[in-house]
């Protein structure tokens, strides 16, 4: 009699690590990122301040060709930048200033807009991870302290069977 066959487990995470040198290097990595994103995505950015969530953002949103200035969505929340073709919107999350988890996500509708736009959240570790099995988290990764070193070490890790089959190997190019 044969043993029973393990169950399945769910695949590693796949992940690249990239450094950048400025912020212009970082907005070109958001630019890479935007070809790989279809509605449906969430992203999740984590990184200290200044550490370059925002510039990345702005990158992915020149990629995706959305409408309007991506800054920092710190004081409203969340803001909605439609495409300017035939693309997913973009929806710009900072939970920066949201103390609970889901909870006070929920006021936000991200479970309604998911399905139809690419959802980027700064800060949400913790916050907004029940909202799909499947996400790209980005760590971003600079030097603490009196620095004017402009180098950021970025990991951009893929969860889920979404991402099994993404060569993110093409941001490192």
């Amino acid at each position: 009699m044969e043993a029973p066959a393990a169950p399945p487990t769910p695949a590693d995470p796949v992940s690249v690590e990239i450094t950048v040198n400025s912020p212009e290097q970082m907005r070109e990595l958001g630019r890479r990122l935007a070809k790989l994103l279809r509605a449906g995505d969430l992203v999740m950015l984590s990184g200290e301040l200044g550490a370059g969530k925002t510039t990345l953002t702005r990158g992915l949103g020149e990629g995706m060709d959305v409408r309007g200035a991506v800054t920092s969505p710190t004081f409203v929340i969340a803001r909605v930048h439609p495409a300017l073709g035939d693309g997913p919107p973009l929806v710009h999350v900072d939970a920066y200033r949201l103390s609970g988890g889901l909870d006070e996500m929920e006021d936000l509708d991200l479970d309604v807009s998911l399905p139809d736009s690419v959802v980027v959240v700064e800060w949400g570790e913790g916050k907004v991870e029940e909202l799909t099995d499947e996400r790209l988290q980005v760590l971003i990764h600079r030097g603490v302290g009196d620095t004017t070193d402009e180098v950021r070490h970025v990991t951009v890790t893929g969860i889920g069977d979404r991402w099994d089959s993404v060569d993110l190997g093409v941001l490192t190019a």
